[in-house]
């Protein structure tokens, strides 16, 4: 089954009026279902957030639109907690210097010189400081 077709299948058991949209109460009843408490107020709320076309509901993409952003957000958390392996603080933040990238690794048990972890970082080291910042790693990692 495809990303397309369980999306499909989830908006499918959460609209169950078949209606083609999620209502506020249609929310609160699924909230209910994972064990959390949702009041119909929080659940008219949290559906004019998602909403993209103002009408109170929410739409198929809607819904992809949430859970593609929340899988976004935990992404982005998971690569942080990575970089923060590598990282060495310096003043104004932290970046993966050749030193920090070569003591990591001699932890994860592979040996590198510092020559060699200079010429990794190079390869993706867009602004040239011979040091790879989150936005760098980031983009390594993508």
């Amino acid at each position: 089954m495809d990303k397309e077709q369980q999306y499909k299948r989830v908006f499918g058991h959460l609209d169950q009026n078949g209606d083609g949209k999620i209502s506020p109460p249609e929310l609160q009843i699924c909230i209910g279902k994972i064990g959390e408490e949702l009041s119909l107020e929080e659940a008219e709320i949290a559906a004019a957030l998602m909403d993209s076309d103002g009408d109170g509901l929410l739409s198929m993409e809607d819904l992809v639109k949430v859970v593609e952003s929340a899988n976004e957000e935990e992404k982005v958390s998971d690569l942080k907690k990575a970089f923060k392996m590598y990282e060495e603080k310096v003043e104004g933040g932290g970046c993966i210097t050749p030193k920090s990238l070569r003591r990591t690794l001699s932890k994860l048990g592979e040996s590198r010189t510092v020559d060699d972890c200079k010429v990794m970082i190079a390869k993706f080291d867009v602004n040239g400081d011979g040091v790879l910042s989150f936005e760098e790693f980031r983009e390594m990692m993508a």
